[in-house]
């Protein structure tokens, strides 16, 4: 029988030509082993950390795996490696005028040589067969030759049970995707969620106070839920509830400095901690609409990689995942970031304080423009795949100054103006990161903020320093996983100037932040990350014993 299908061949080199063309340049059907294309997440991490537009998720149909198409071709001519000189140039011709069968890819070659399986075989022969049918049905019945219909019709024969194997696998996938049509929680939602188990302690040290800190380990949780709804595939509508029982360890060490990132205290009553809605304009601006707990990474890089993360991935605590200075804003309002080449990208943005639940309301200081708010611009560099680096300068106004209360000395947060002492900020930052090697990132940052006291007796300016220093090493122990040290100075006072020095004073000693952390990444969804922080001169007052924290953090996604 394959001697005689041979013979056929020999016979009608136009019927070779045909089936080769459609089996080798048409979009393949998935075998029944082969995995379903699903959209990459790329750097939107959809629980926590920096949201990216949908636009950038995009991926290839399900359910096919070889390349695109360019289309029918007129001439071949059109087709670069295809030369008068081939074996089979004139099949390929033929097959152009008679039948309009031919089609190449999109770097407008034939690829002739290309080797087929007898199931890709069959699938070309079987678009081979539609084609001449709808030649039939047009009319044209005197353009298909009668010794061409036998060679098609010995091989139908011939791969009768590939063609047979292919149909069934056809119906099969069809029955998935009805499947999933009906079981899937919405056409243009999708749900994600991440829960987090953190053992954690402190085993020796003192407080802000000078008191002995108790020794007594805590196990807490944060649970939360992301609505992600776009509308038109480029979009993304936000909506996150969360609930947690954690507030570690600031009422205990009386010091924002080593705050855990995935403090989340409500009672385990649940609440909407972040809704967003994020569009693009064009094919290098994007806009975030913040409504409720908008912060900077939303719309702008930290250039902290490996580090930057939203409590359940990365670092532990606050100062290490981001610049402290991104903290002086937050709450309700708009971003902007537009990219200039694959080198430039500028990010904007505004957001009032609505972290007192009294902000952000129809009052006098209390709404979008009249009340406490930060404003942010950032210039983000990235010359290559390996190095990046961001010029931050923010500007902010608050009732009572304070880096969110997640970092640094009492002083530099200025606890004791809890009446409301207006501060006008300007702060500046800068950070990098570089790749040494596949397996090692470098990352660091620095900051400055001069903090001016606006209230009548008291005005007078104060100096605010943090800087950072950190090692990554992705993939490490296995893929996936990612170990991290660190080392650096939390927010400190390092001048007071005018008639603030009456209230407030300078940080003398220099305290150190050192942590390292291991990150674990056990399955596709579940990670064990424990870590410690080593607090030197805690609240930078070196009469404070030394603090140190351990954390066993347990991630679940889904």
């Amino acid at each position: 029988m394959k001697s005689g299908i041979l013979k056929c061949f020999l016979c009608s080199p136009m019927v070779l030509g045909m089936v080769a063309v459609s089996a080798t340049a048409q979009p393949l059907p998935l075998t029944a082993t082969d995995p379903l294309t699903v959209a990459p997440q790329g750097r939107n991490r959809g629980i926590g950390g920096r949201v990216l537009p949908v636009s950038q998720l995009e991926s290839a149909p399900l359910g096919y795996r070889s390349p695109t198409v360019m289309g029918q071709v007129t001439s071949v001519s059109q087709l670069s490696d295809v030369r008068p000189t081939d074996w089979a140039f004139q099949a390929l011709q033929s097959l152009v005028e008679r039948y309009g069968c031919i089609v190449g890819y999109p770097d407008r070659t034939y690829r002739g040589n290309q080797a087929m399986t007898r199931y890709e075989f069959a699938a070309g022969l079987n678009a081979c067969m539609d084609r001449i049918n709808e030649l039939i049905a047009a009319g044209t019945a005197d353009l298909v030759r009668k010794e061409d219909l036998a060679v098609l019709q010995r091989l139908q024969e011939e791969f009768a049970a590939e063609l047979a194997v292919l149909r069934g696998r056809v119906d099969a996938l069809e029955a998935r995707t009805a499947t999933l049509e009906k079981q899937q929680f919405s056409t243009t939602t999708k749900l994600n969620g991440e829960v987090i188990f953190a053992l954690a302690g402190i085993a020796t040290g003192q407080n802000a106070a000078g008191a002995r800190i108790d020794r007594i380990p805590v196990l807490g949780n944060r649970v939360r839920l992301n609505f992600d709804t776009s509308f038109t595939g480029r979009d993304l509508l936000r909506t996150r509830l969360q609930a947690g029982n954690l507030d570690l360890f600031g009422p205990v060490t009386l010091t924002p400095e080593g705050s855990l990132r995935i403090n989340a205290d409500s009672g385990n009553q649940v609440g909407i901690d972040a809704l967003l809605y994020q569009f693009p304009i064009g094919e290098s601006t994007t806009v975030t609409v913040e409504a409720n707990a908008g912060a900077t990474d939303d719309f702008i890089p930290t250039i902290h990689p490996f580090f930057d993360g939203d409590g359940g991935f990365g670092a532990l605590s606050h100062f290490a995942t981001r610049n402290p200075i991104y903290y002086l804003l937050g709450g309700s309002g708009i971003g902007v970031s537009h990219s200039f080449g694959n080198i430039f990208e500028l990010g904007v943005g505004y957001l009032a304080d609505n972290g007192t639940g009294a902000a952000n309301l129809p009052f006098a200081k209390n709404g979008l423009f009249n009340g406490p708010y930060g404003a942010i611009a950032q210039l983000t560099i990235t010359p290559s795949e390996r190095f990046q680096v961001g010029l931050t300068y923010i500007h902010s106004y608050k009732t009572d100054f304070s880096t969110a209360g997640e970092t640094g000395s009492n002083q530099a947060n200025f606890v004791n103006f809890t009446g409301g002492l207006p501060f006008s900020t300007n702060a500046y930052g800068i950070g990098a990161s570089f790749r040494i090697t596949p397996g090692i990132v470098l990352n660091g940052s620095a900051g400055y903020t001069k903090a001016r006291s606006l209230a009548s007796g008291l005005r007078g300016d104060a100096n605010i320093w943090n800087w950072m220093v950190g090692l990554a090493f992705p993939d490490f122990g296995k893929k996936g996983s990612v170990a991290g040290i660190l080392v650096g100075m939390e927010p400190k006072v390092t001048n007071v100037r005018g008639n603030l020095n009456a209230a407030l004073s300078e940080d003398l000693d220099t305290s150190l932040h050192v942590e390292a952390f291991y990150q674990f990444q056990l399955t596709d969804n579940i990670a064990i990350t424990p870590g410690l922080i080593w607090l030197t001169a805690p609240d930078h007052n070196r009469n404070n014993n030394d603090i140190l924290m351990g954390v066993i953090r347990t991630t679940f996604t889904f």
